[in-house]
């Protein structure tokens, strides 16, 4: 299955969650990342899904797309400390996406999810699409490659907050971010402590994260 067709199956999963009454029944607590609220980290779960929604609006004449791995080296977030600018922003973003409620996140989020679903069944996963958040383009199955593997890791950050089980994707959008964080954690930490990691208990370093 194509990442045009496996993205709504994870931003569906994102949709309910975002629902769920104990992340309304949360907004104002501590999440599980540091210095941001349940609220907050709903809100900047909900962004991966609109990001999709500015990115097709975005002109894809002239754009020349750059390799997955290269978007990720480019990445200022990326090793960013908690209190760099690039980090303050994300925060602020998610609280003022999620300043509306609970209720109005999540029913926004649904409706782009309907959108998008529209729109990426008439579309090539070669298409070109410009990312205006980070300068740069990639194709489109590598940029909702991007937006499965942000969906994948946040719904296990908003569901640990709020205390309830960590939804599981499809197949169909689990695997190209389980191989998109072995590529990230290869290029890191090297192949060796990769192979270890998974395969060598009685070696695995004690360190093996992709981002």
């Amino acid at each position: 299955m194509s990442a045009i067709a496996a993205y709504p199956e994870a931003a569906g999963q994102a949709v309910v969650l975002l629902g769920a009454p104990e992340v309304a029944d949360a907004g104002e607590e501590p999440s599980a990342l540091a210095e941001m609220t349940v609220g907050a980290l709903a809100g900047h779960l909900a962004y991966q899904i609109f990001s999709v929604s500015s990115a097709l609006e975005e002109p894809a004449s002239g754009v020349a797309p750059i390799p997955l791995l290269e978007h990720y080296a480019r990445a200022a977030w990326l090793g960013a400390p908690l209190d760099s600018e690039v980090n303050v922003g994300i925060r602020a973003r998610g609280a003022s996406i999620a300043s509306g409620g609970p209720e109005s996140l999540s029913e926004r989020a649904s409706t782009a999810v309907a959108e998008q679903r529209a729109k990426l069944a008439r579309l090539p996963g070669d298409q070109a699409v410009f990312m205006p958040q980070a300068g740069w383009g990639l194709t489109l199955d590598d940029f909702l490659t991007t937006r499965m593997l942000e969906l994948a890791v946040h719904l296990d950050d908003l569901a640990v907050s709020v205390g309830i089980a960590t939804p599981e994707l499809p197949d169909a959008a689990f695997d190209p971010v389980l191989i998109l964080l072995a590529r990230l954690a290869a290029r890191r930490r090297g192949q060796a402590a990769l192979l270890r990691a998974l395969a060598r208990a009685e070696r695995a370093p004690a360190a093996i994260s992709a981002i």
